[in-house]
């Protein structure tokens, strides 16, 4: 594995951790009718979470899997499932959702980011879950 790998994880917990963050700002910022905020910041996750995809994808491409050795296995493996399913369930109804919001289709947008925007969210958050499950576990 290339050692500029070896941050991979941590820079996508960061990432995740971000967009978390994004997601909760966007969600104040629509409430206050900032709708410019709400988009810049949606653009923002989404162009974190692609970052993050690509990231992901590299790094396991290098380094294959980590296996989690603690003691709290059951409450790793509910986490890592829910994450890991609703992540690929979610994905096109997030990005259909977004596009939705970009083309102005905001009744559609909002019936979609009522179940969209919380798995969304989850997902983002477990990401850094699992990561603190697995920090100790990673060979480097």
């Amino acid at each position: 594995m290339p050692s500029w790998m070896q941050n991979a994880p941590r820079f996508n917990a960061l990432i995740n951790g971000t967009c978390a963050l994004l997601l909760i700002a966007s969600l104040i910022a629509i409430k206050n009718k900032k709708v410019t905020l709400h988009r810049r910041l949606n653009t923002s996750a989404m162009v974190l979470s692609v970052v993050f995809l690509l990231n992901y994808v590299v790094f396991h491409y290098f380094s294959g899997d980590t296996s989690y050795g603690g003691e709290f296995r059951t409450a790793y493996y509910i986490i890592l499932i829910t994450h890991i399913l609703l992540a690929g369930l979610s994905l096109p109804f997030i990005l259909l959702a977004y596009y939705r919001g970009y083309i102005g289709a905001i009744a559609k947008h909002k019936r979609l980011v009522r179940f969209t925007y919380p798995v969304w969210l989850y997902v983002c958050i477990t990401g850094v879950v699992v990561y603190l499950f697995l920090a100790p576990y990673y060979a480097f």
